[in-house]
C-alpha cells in the first residue's frame, strides 16, 4: 500500500508543492483532516435552529448541504474559537475569525440575509425547503463518509 492510500485512509492529505523560492525543491505537506467535537456540532446544530428561526430563513432541501456547513462551523469553533464561515478561502483563517466579518451569522447574511453557505435561505430561494431544523443523527449520518 502507498503512503498516499496509508494517509488516505486515516484522514491525512498528502500534496506535494514546488517552493517559491526554489523551483527544484519538492516538499511534501502533510494536512490532517480536524473532526469537530460532537460538543461543538450539537452547540452548532441549535444555533443553526434557533438562527432561522428568528430570521425567517430556511434550511437547503438537501439536509447534506446543511450538516457540511454545521459541521464546519463547529470545526472553526473547536480549531479557531469562532464559528469562521467554512465556505470561503482564507489566507488567515485566525486574523479573520478574530475580525468577526465572516463569523456566522456573518455580516452579509445579517444585514441582507445573503447567505453564502446555503444554510440560511430566504423561502423565495429556489434551495430553500420547508425546515428550521436538524437533528443530530442527520447531521452525522450526512457527514459519515467525510
Amino acid at each position: 500500500m502507498s503512503i498516499q492510500a496509508t494517509c488516505s485512509s486515516f484522514g491525512v492529505g498528502i500534496s506535494s508543492f514546488v517552493s517559491p523560492l526554489t523551483r527544484s525543491r519538492h516538499r511534501t505537506l502533510i494536512r490532517a483532516q480536524v473532526q469537530p467535537s460532537e460538543k461543538s456540532v450539537e452547540i452548532m446544530r441549535k444555533f443553526s435552529e434557533q438562527y432561522a428561526r428568528k430570521s425567517g430563513t430556511y434550511f437547503c432541501v438537501d439536509k447534506g448541504v446543511t450538516s457540511v456547513v454545521i459541521k464546519g462551523l463547529a470545526e472553526h469553533k473547536d480549531t479557531l474559537g469562532a464559528p469562521l464561515c467554512p465556505c470561503r478561502h482564507y489566507d488567515d483563517k485566525p486574523a479573520e475569525a478574530g475580525q468577526g466579518f465572516w463569523n456566522c451569522p456573518c455580516v452579509p447574511m445579517r444585514e441582507r440575509k445573503e447567505c453564502h453557505c446555503m444554510l440560511f435561505l430566504t423561502p423565495e430561494n429556489d434551495f430553500a425547503g420547508k425546515e428550521q431544523t436538524i437533528s443530530f443523527d442527520e447531521i452525522k449520518e450526512a457527514t459519515a463518509n467525510m
